[in-house]
């Protein structure tokens, strides 16, 4: 088959939960004998004499970086270049791009959705952007032959709000690495293995870090907390962010991949996500498979991980996350084994097949 990508920014190294998704997705599709493309948004791309990676054409696309606006121009100019390479299916992904789907289908183009979760909840987006994501999510839904979700809450979601129930079930994924063992990029940092903290992410409101570097100011502890990325658009509440942070110690590493990220997980204590927002967050799912001990809020998307109580506190309660960062340090339980459920679950393999399975279901 013949498949055309819309909505991530783009690959390789791209920061971006749905960037992740496809990087780590698509060269699979690849590798089992499918022609892919990824649109890419040109001001994400570093390299833009790259025209592959790992078996998957990628083709760059102009975007206007503004983040009002990025995510509809780019999608529309995406769909008019897929009508007219006309692939087997064209791939959507996210609840902004999802607004050009009925463009797509008037183009005769066979079109899956992915729904990454309601974006339009995040408190980065004013009153106009989240009704155009709305719109995004209602058009892409209602006009989409077939739809992913990767999680039951956004399954309960679109039954709820458009009626839509057969929705296909397929979370993301994770790789189960081997740890490092080198501790360069860490003491580059002033980190010392096992001994401080992590939390990671974009520098938006939803992602909590306000709250956490609240916590962690108010707690005494030698352990160091280390903050992982930054902002796609610098914003007031980002420059905020990363003062109080230097104000209180904090580590920052910016936007990290490859070996550097390996070395933050592998040798951490602790990972903590304080998000009010989710769909199903890989850098939770990144944590679990380094075994490491996490701590996250009780936030649906959460939740449905299904990890044991003492390891959720109350969503934006920052004397709950606080107390729960101390009895974490203060117990001695460090043998986690995650690597079945990772396997069995959340196995970027089997997720692979179930997608090409979706694909397939629309050639008949």
């Amino acid at each position: 088959m013949k498949i055309i990508v819309l909505g991530t920014r783009g690959i390789p190294d791209i920061l971006g939960g749905v960037e992740t998704h496809c990087e780590e997705l698509y060269p699979r599709i690849a590798e089992l004998g499918h022609e892919v493309t990824i649109i890419t948004r040109t001001p994400y791309v570093k390299d833009k004499s790259l025209r592959s990676y790992k078996g998957v054409k990628l083709k760059h696309i102009f975007a206007p970086k503004q983040k009002s606006i990025e995510a509809i121009v780019h999608t529309f100019l995406g769909v008019i270049y897929a009508g007219f390479k006309r692939p087997d299916v064209l791939h959507i992904h996210a609840v902004g791009p999802m607004i050009m789907t009925p463009l797509a289908r008037l183009f005769g183009l066979k079109v899956v959705v992915t729904n990454h979760g309601p974006d339009y909840d995040r408190q980065k987006w004013g009153k106009l952007a989240k009704s155009i994501l709305q719109l995004g999510e209602y058009l892409g839904t209602k006009a989409a032959q077939k739809v992913i979700v990767i999680s039951n809450v956004i399954r309960s979601i679109l039954k709820t709000k458009y009626n839509r129930n057969d929705s296909t079930l397929i979370y993301n994924g994770v790789n189960i690495p081997e740890l490092a063992t080198s501790t360069d990029f860490i003491k580059s940092h002033g980190l010392e293995k096992g001994n401080y903290l992590i939390a990671v992410g974009r520098f938006v409101e939803e992602k909590g870090f306000s709250d956490l570097i609240k916590a962690y100011s108010s707690i005494t502890t030698p352990y160091k907390l280390v903050l992982v990325g930054d902002a796609d658009h610098e914003t007031t509440y980002s420059t905020r962010l990363k003062k109080e942070a230097v104000k209180a110690g904090i580590v920052l590493t910016g936007f990290i991949k490859g070996e550097a990220l390996h070395q933050i997980f592998s040798h951490a204590r602790l990972f903590i996500m304080p998000s009010y927002h989710e769909g199903l967050p890989i850098a939770l799912l990144e944590a679990m498979s380094y075994n490491l001990d996490v701590l996250v809020s009780d936030i649906p998307a959460n939740l449905e991980v299904a990890l044991e109580d003492k390891h959720y506190f109350e969503v934006g309660n920052i004397a709950a996350i606080s107390a729960s960062i101390l009895n974490v340090l203060e117990s001695s339980e460090l043998s986690i084994d995650n690597s079945k459920l990772m396997y069995e679950t959340y196995n970027w393999d089997s997720i692979s097949k179930k997608t090409i399975d979706v694909y397939q279901s629309l050639q008949t």
